[in-house]
């Protein structure tokens, strides 16, 4: 069967956690090699895909500045730890023959680009895949706000945005409430008002105001990733998505 695009580009959002496997912490060569193979088969349908990476296998500020280290500092930390993630995931997509260019919103010319707007979209029209690091540069700023920041610079039709451990939305945490009923579709205001968890609250604001789609699906499965690229019936969609 050939695959029919319904996205003309999207953006990917990872957690950091998402790269460690099973193990929970650090970077799972393996799992980083499937996902890199499931994004692979994303472009090779001619979808134009950036990626953003968090960095919670490696180091949360939140957690950090939660034991008394200065807030400011303990986020650039796990900006600085999204950069490594980056690195990876830029490298396993090579190996596997996927030109991929890494930008980050800190200046280090000596391992990535730094983030131009204008050039991020030239890549993705070359068919690249860009991953945006280091978040948007600034504490306080999570890499959901990041996704949605990046994504409204770019104009990305959709978020795809990849969970551990869950397949969509749900009422309350069906890992704790055997009877959470999950949402097949959602609006941003009811996430915000609920406090769902989907992405915090700037970062759904965002994608509010740009009327950016967000699609929460499991990435535990192999495939789900395109399935959500090509606009399958998948997860939970919040807000409107563009004709």
């Amino acid at each position: 069967m050939v695959a029919t695009k319904k996205y003309k580009r999207v953006i990917l959002k990872l957690s950091g956690e998402a790269l460690a496997g099973s193990k929970g912490y650090g970077i799972d060569p393996i799992t980083v090699d499937s996902i890199a193979r499931q994004i692979k088969e994303i472009q090779s349908t001619g979808i134009e895909t950036a990626i953003v990476v968090g960095g919670g296998n490696i180091w949360r500020g939140l957690a950090g500045s939660s034991k008394g280290m200065d807030r400011a500092t303990a986020d650039y930390m796990g900006m600085l730890a999204t950069v490594i993630n980056s690195l990876a995931m830029q490298d396993a997509l090579e190996s596997c023959g996927v030109d991929t260019r890494v930008q980050t919103a800190i200046e280090m010319r000596q391992v990535a680009e730094p983030y131009i707007r204008r050039r991020a979209i030239r890549h993705l029209e070359k068919n690249r895949v860009v991953i945006f690091a280091a978040g948007t540069g600034n504490p306080y700023f999570s890499t959901d706000t990041t996704a949605a920041l990046r994504a409204a610079e770019i104009e990305a039709d959709v978020i795809l945005m990849a969970k551990k451990n869950t397949d969509g939305v749900y009422d309350r945490d069906p890992r704790n409430n055997p009877d959470a009923v999950k949402f097949k579709e959602l609006e941003y205001i009811e996430v915000i008002k609920r406090g769902l968890g989907v992405m915090d609250s700037t970062a759904t604001s965002l994608c509010m105001d740009n009327e950016i789609p967000i699609i929460v699906f499991s990435i535990d499965e192999p495939g789900n990733i395109l399935k959500a690229a090509l606009g399958d019936d998948i997860g939970t969609v919040v807000g409107g998505i563009k004709k």
